[in-house]
């Protein structure tokens, strides 16, 4: 399920449609090798901010959160993920696509931090998957590269996190 928080304002950009991105949702959950469900929350700078100070510790606003669920239910509810439309749009704009381009890339980067992937610890493997992933689903540079500027490497099995292991997605 998708929910969209606040709703658009002049100053909050408008979101993509929600039927297409539940459409996205459900396919790229599938190509991840996801089985549980994921609730995707499009919020706002100041929540996505209140987010990564009381999970992460970290007083700035994101791009995207996930927060992967226990083992124990991970077959019926795979996680949460939080996505900043506010950051969204200016990506957007500074990468020269669509609001709606740059929400699923940050939802396809977010599904693969549900995985167990981290690409803030790995030696590449997270950013070799959304790029092969990207390409499938027909989508612009994957976050990784645009923000590292390196070509992705292969890829190798995801590994799950624990609960203790939450990062940012």
């Amino acid at each position: 399920m998708i929910t969209i928080e606040p709703p658009s304002t002049r100053s909050n950009p408008m979101p993509p449609a929600k039927s297409g991105l539940t459409r996205f949702l459900r396919r790229a959950r599938e190509v991840v090798g996801l089985a549980g469900a994921v609730e995707v929350l499009l919020t706002s700078d100041a929540e996505i901010k209140r987010l990564n100070r009381d999970f992460r510790g970290k007083n700035k606003p994101t791009d995207v959160l996930s927060f992967p669920a226990p083992e124990e239910i991970a077959a019926q509810h795979a996680g949460d993920l939080a996505i900043s439309l506010d950051t969204a749009a200016r990506q957007a704009e500074s990468f020269g696509h669509s609001l709606g381009e740059e929400v699923r890339v940050l939802m396809l980067h977010g599904l693969l931090h549900l995985t167990g992937m981290d690409h803030e610890v790995d030696s590449g493997e997270m950013a070799a998957r959304e790029a092969e992933l990207r390409r499938e689903l027909k989508l612009p540079a994957t976050l990784i590269e645009r923000t590292t500027g390196s070509p992705a490497r292969p890829a190798r099995a995801p590994r799950r996190k624990t609960a203790a292991k939450r990062r940012r997605a």
